[in-house]
């Protein structure tokens, strides 16, 4: 039994590996900007209250398309777009890792607020990192929802596909690369 786990396990990590060495392969990517914004503009239309974060924000992160699996152990991927004051001033490499009830697969959009410059400087420091106890907001057709900044910060998904049975414990953690 152990070595079917062991092989399951080891089955949906090399699985997300592959998506992150497809994802993360190279450095500055100009189609990861195209991406980017077209995922903005994405959730911006399906969900006109971001507007008022979009234009308040001292900066944000737009993630077009994270790559999240697993089976018991879980991990995802993805890579974005860091804007200041709405210009693109670098990327940002986006890890997360799980463990608990979960099983499948899926891609969504990310993107993250920041409401002040404080809040910026410590996403691009390497400070930032979401445990098990934050939230992001899910954006879905249809609902009404409540956004309000936690810790100056603020997260909104999109799932894009895929299907994914989670009651998992994790965190993420990002890396800043400035454009030169």
């Amino acid at each position: 039994m152990k070595t079917l786990k062991s092989k399951i396990v080891l089955t949906v990590l090399g699985i997300v590996v592959s998506f992150g060495m497809n994802a993360q392969v190279g450095g500055w990517n100009p189609e990861l900007i195209n991406d980017s914004e077209e995922a903005l503009k994405t959730m911006l239309e399906k969900t006109p209250k971001l507007e008022s974060f979009y234009n308040e924000s001292y900066g944000y992160v737009v993630f077009p398309k994270i790559t999240k699996a697993g089976i018991g152990v879980g991990g995802a991927l993805g890579k974005g777009i860091v804007f200041e004051n709405h210009q693109v001033v670098g990327l940002s490499k986006l890890k997360q890792a799980s463990f608990g009830l979960q099983f499948g697969g899926q891609q969504y959009s990310e993107i993250i607020f920041f409401e002040n410059e404080a809040s910026f400087e410590k996403f691009k420091n390497g400070k930032l990192k979401f445990d098990g106890q934050a939230s992001a907001v899910a954006l879905k057709r249809g609902t009404s929802i409540d956004m309000a900044y936690q810790n100056n910060v603020a997260v909104f998904t999109h799932t894009k596909g895929g299907l994914m049975y989670e009651a998992s414990l994790g965190g993420q953690h990002f890396k800043y690369i400035a454009a030169n």
